[in-house]
């Protein structure tokens, strides 16, 4: 079941990119057996290897979609598609994971990780980056 969850979010972000500064591809990850406590701003800093000191804070899920999941007049008709794309890459998530989180690790080249539980007690997601100077 686990491992349908992450094929979905796999494919429904396929060839889309996070826009920033720069353009990073999504990553669906999946860390088993990890919801059994609650998620934690510490925890997420040691399964992703990040030294405890670096910067991190918590967004909503729409904030991190809120320049790419909305259509604007101006778009043409492909970044209309995209926008299709990122929706229903949300509705995946939303879906998929309960408790979803949003966290951004470190400053300027910042990494991004959207968590959430699965039912079968894994902790599942997808990761990007985002560049802000």
């Amino acid at each position: 079941m686990t491992n349908e969850i992450t094929e979905k979010i796999k494919q429904a972000s396929d060839g889309l990119l996070m826009i920033s500064e720069s353009e990073y591809p999504f990553e669906a990850f999946l860390w088993s057996n990890q919801a059994q406590e609650s998620m934690t701003a510490q925890k997420l800093l040691q399964l992703t290897g990040h030294s405890l000191e670096t910067s991190i804070e918590e967004v909503e899920l729409d904030y991190i979609f809120r320049n790419c999941a909305v259509e604007k007049e101006w778009q043409n008709e492909i970044q209309k598609q995209n926008v299709q794309k990122y929706q229903s890459l949300i509705k995946i998530l939303k879906d998929s994971l309960t408790d979803i989180q949003v966290y951004r690790i470190g400053t300027i080249s910042i990494d991004v990780y959207i968590v959430g539980k699965t039912s079968s007690g894994d902790l599942a997601g997808i990761s990007t980056k985002v560049v802000e100077i």
